[in-house]
């Protein structure tokens, strides 16, 4: 087997452990900030008050009108706090709406991110930002989005409730297998996604089964980082465009859709990369990889259509033209628009993959 390969690390540092969100004022010293706007959901305040204490009178303010797939007017909102504040830094707390709007502002302000993630997204780990506008989600690659520092706390996921813990981690695991089939991936990368969905696969169902399992959450955490770091390298392809399309146009929620959509891709692509399928198998103890995800998203009792999460069957062509402007020439096999209709199609109803 060929060895050849081109592997870029990416910038950053990690903290990693039970207790490390204690350490956030250091961290926020640590790369310069001494003027701190905080990005995170109002849901979140109280975890919010907690952790930004120790940064006294640094924090100079906070946005709160975090909503996903950071429509432009968000981003707009939450650049122009960040310049009447003069910020020279931002403290994200929350999960990927909360670190996409402090990409938004990093985007256009070259200040440096400290994220603290509490669910299992991954884009804490990326250069990878996205912004919606009228209706359409647009995403790129940019290393002034790239967080400076992330700190995960496991701990601060204990609050995270089944239903959104779930999705949220079979959405870091699509990042794991979409890692491993896009023409950047590399031997590093497919060791990091292979162990995070092992990790994954492993840790998730105990999430579930017992909100308060601290083991079980650093797993998913871990995983969701290793998911994150490979992703960022790798960059993205079929799958997530399938999925940032379906939920720019119709506002779909972004960690469920992922989760749906997930089989139907790997389906897709099941016979165009064996040993691509035979690792990701493995990872997740079974013999195939589709009916392996099916079955773990069984087992986690997240949404299985995309009609139970908002998309109508009049949806469903509109979904499909909007996917061919699209381009997926860097997919593991040719995509037609025969085959978007039949995905879509089959992910609306929910059908059964075996």
């Amino acid at each position: 087997m060929s060895r050849n390969f081109t592997y870029e690390a990416l910038p950053g540092r990690v903290v990693f452990g039970a207790g490390t969100a204690s350490q956030l004022a250091a961290e926020t010293d640590r790369v310069g900030g001494h003027r701190v706007l905080v990005v995170a959901s109002n849901r979140d305040q109280r975890l919010v008050d907690q952790l930004v204490r120790p940064l006294g009178d640094r924090l100079v303010g906070r946005f709160t009108d975090v909503r996903q797939h950071v429509p432009i007017e968000v981003a707009a909102a939450a650049r122009e706090m960040a310049a009447e504040l003069a910020a020279d830094c931002v403290v994200c707390v929350g999960g990927g709406s909360a670190i996409g709007t402090a990409k938004a502002i990093a985007l256009v302000r070259p200040v440096p991110i400290v994220a603290v993630p509490t669910t299992y997204a991954g884009s804490e780990m990326t250069p990878v930002w996205g912004l919606t506008e009228d209706g359409r989600k647009t995403t790129g690659r940019d290393p002034a989005v790239q967080p400076a520092t992330v700190i995960y706390d496991p701990e601060l996921t204990l609050s995270l409730p089944p239903a959104i813990a779930a999705p949220s981690g079979v959405n870091a695991l699509a990042h794991c297998v979409e890692a491993m089939w896009v023409p950047a991936a590399s031997p590093i990368t497919t060791l990091m996604a292979a162990e995070g969905i092992r990790t994954l696969a492993g840790s998730l169902p105990a999430v579930v089964a017992d909100g308060g399992d601290l083991e079980a959450r650093s797993g998913a955490l871990y995983g969701a980082y290793l998911a994150g770091a490979a992703f960022a390298t790798t960059g993205s392809g079929l799958h997530h465009r399938i999925c940032h399309v379906l939920g720019g146009a119709f506002d779909l929620p972004h960690a469920e859709t992922h989760t749906i959509v997930l089989p139907y891709v790997v389906a897709f692509n099941e016979l165009a990369v064996p040993e691509v399928m035979r690792t990701i198998a493995a990872a997740l103890g079974t013999q195939s990889a589709p009916a392996g995800l099916w079955a773990l998203t069984g087992r986690l009792g997240t949404p299985r259509a995309l009609r139970d999460i908002g998309l109508s069957a009049e949806d469903v062509d509109r979904a499909v033209k909007l996917l061919l402007e699209k381009d997926y020439s860097d997919n593991a096999r040719p995509v037609t628009e025969a085959d978007l209709t039949a995905i879509v199609r089959a992910a609306f109803a929910g059908d059964p993959v075996v």
